[in-house]
């Protein structure tokens, strides 16, 4: 059982890519929240598991991570991306 981890850092478009964003500015949302990162995790089929007090280690005030279950059909990269996408159609 393998769990991938997902920060809101990942998927930040306020961030550049040194600073931890995995995804393309076009496809990352400002200041994306654990809540929505994990509903967005579950509309894509997997289970998630929030982690509130985590910080990411390039920033300093913690937002939490997500912790994605039983995500071995998909790779980090294509996983990333339908979230971005999910988290996109959330805030339109």
């Amino acid at each position: 059982m393998v769990e991938n981890v997902i920060w809101p850092a990942a998927l930040d478009a306020a961030l550049s890519r040194n600073e931890g964003r995995r995804v393309s500015r076009e496809q990352a949302v400002p200041e994306p929240t654990v809540d929505e990162i994990a509903k967005a995790v579950q509309q894509v089929g997997y289970d998630a598991v929030i982690e509130r007090e985590k910080t990411y280690p390039r920033e300093y005030e913690p937002r939490g991570r997500v912790l994605v279950k039983d995500a071995d059909d998909a790779t980090k990269s294509d996983l990333l991306g339908a979230v971005a996408a999910y988290l996109q159609a959330l805030r339109a």
